[in-house]
């Protein structure tokens, strides 16, 4: 029972934290929000690369895998794998292992253009 709740506590405190910062990130500085979420991407990639990605995510699961850093994450294990093949493997591995992501974003968000009424955000 104990592991169960330091597990939830620890998913939510590290996935809390990554939204935290880049709250904070949008709220303190004049970074746009979407390269807020390029840096996490890029975050995710680098942190694959050099094998601290893994060690985190046995740690917080949910909580780095769900946001943007875990799909960087995904995209650049996915391309090395295949980087191991040949250069095409590896744009081919890398849209692969983070395909069943970018479909559900690209039909939810269609779904959700069609129900409610789109429009940019006024500053």
């Amino acid at each position: 029972m104990w592991q169960w709740i330091w597990l939830y506590l620890r998913v939510f405190l590290v996935g809390g934290l990554v939204c935290m910062v880049g709250q904070l990130l949008m709220n303190k500085t004049k970074i746009t929000s979407a390269r807020i979420l390029v840096t996490f991407l890029l975050l995710g990639v680098v942190l694959q690369a050099f094998g601290a990605f893994e060690f985190i995510e046995k740690f917080a699961r949910a909580g780095v895998t769900i946001p943007i850093i875990g799909f960087g994450a995904s995209l650049a294990r996915g391309a090395m794998e295949g980087a191991k093949i040949g250069l095409l493997q590896a744009v081919t591995y890398g849209m692969a292992a983070v395909s069943a992501g970018l479909t559900a974003a690209i039909f939810f968000g269609f779904v959700f253009a069609l129900i409610f009424r789109p429009h940019s955000k006024k500053v």
